[in-house]
C-alpha cells in the first residue's frame, strides 16, 4: 500500500513478513545481479521470489538511491519545475474547471496535478514537451464534450492540449528576441507580436 509521504522504506515490512529475511538480505540480493536495468532487477524479484509489482519497484528504487516516490510537495512545487507555458497553460485549464465547480481540490497524485472531491480524483494533468494530457476521470466525461474536443487529439480517456496553441510555441520570441510562449500570435513574417 503506498504511503501519503511516498517513502519506499515503508514496504519493508511487508516485504519481511512475506518473503522472508531481513530486508538488507532483499537489498544485498539487487546489488548482487551488479549493473542490470531496472526491469532485469524487477524480473528477477518477481520471477524468482514472488515480490508483488509493487514490492519489487520500492526495493529496486529503494536499492538505485530512490527513497521515496513524491517528487513534488505540492501543485505549486510541480508548477515552479515545469516548463511556464504548461505550467500556465496548466493553471488555465484548473481554474476554469474550479471557477465552475469551486469544491474541487488541488493535488498531487501519481506526481502529477489533479483536481478530486470527496468521491475520489476528477481531472488529471500531465505535462509533456510539446502538449499537456488532460484526463477527465469517468467515463462519459469525454463523450459529453466531444463536439468541442474536435481540433484536440482524443484518445480513448484522455486529450491533448498543444502548448503552441497560440500560434508561436514555448521557445516563441518577444520583440526584443527573448523566449516567450505566452500565446502569442505567429506574423505573417513568422516574427511573434
Amino acid at each position: 500500500m503506498p504511503t501519503a509521504s511516498g517513502d519506499r522504506s515503508a514496504h519493508f515490512p511487508a516485504i519481511e513478513k512475506k518473503h522472508g529475511g531481513p530486508i538488507s538480505l532483499w537489498i544485498e540480493r539487487v546489488n548482487d545481479l551488479g549493473k542490470v536495468k531496472y526491469e532485469e532487477q524487477i524480473a528477477f524479484l518477481r520471477e524468482n521470489h514472488g515480490f508483488s509489482q509493487t514490492h519489487a519497484n520500492a526495493l529496486v528504487m529503494y536499492v538505485r538511491g530512490s527513497t521515496t516516490s513524491k517528487k513534488f510537495d505540492g501543485p505549486d512545487a510541480f508548477f515552479a519545475k515545469a516548463d511556464p507555458v504548461a505550467a500556465r497553460t496548466a493553471k488555465a485549464i484548473f481554474a476554469a474547471v474550479t471557477e465552475k465547480h469551486p469544491t474541487l481540490e488541488l493535488v498531487m497524485a501519481w506526481n502529477q496535478p489533479m483536481l478530486r472531491n470527496e468521491k475520489g480524483y476528477v481531472l488529471g494533468v500531465m505535462v509533456s514537451k510539446n502538449h499537456l494530457t488532460v484526463a477527465p476521470f469517468g467515463g462519459t466525461a469525454l463523450e459529453a464534450v466531444g463536439d468541442r474536443l474536435a481540433k484536440y487529439t482524443v484518445n480513448k480517456k484522455t486529450f491533448q492540449v498543444p502548448l503552441d496553441e497560440g500560434g508561436c510555441g514555448p521557445a516563441a520570441c518577444n520583440r526584443e528576441g527573448a523566449p516567450r510562449g505566452d500565446g502569442v500570435r505567429l506574423l505573417r513574417d513568422g516574427r511573434c507580436e
